[in-house]
């Protein structure tokens, strides 16, 4: 079989921590920013880490090898 590929677009968005855990970048920080409340511009600037059942997906079937 086989070795899994990681997936480009996966090791572009999306980082793992020493513990296991996965980090990304929160969403709506592109454009049309003066239509969102600052609390949501604010929050958005820091990474966050991902719900544990979505990080599990993404490990195994974007990032088997870790990064």
């Amino acid at each position: 079989m086989p070795k899994m590929k990681t997936k480009s677009s996966a090791k572009k968005r999306f980082k793992l921590t020493a513990s296991g855990k996965v980090k990304f970048k929160p969403a709506n920080k592109r454009h049309g920013l003066v239509n969102r409340p600052t609390q949501m511009k604010r929050q958005s600037r820091r990474n966050a880490v991902m719900f544990e059942g979505d990080a599990k997906k993404v490990i195994r079937f974007f990032l088997p090898n870790g990064l």
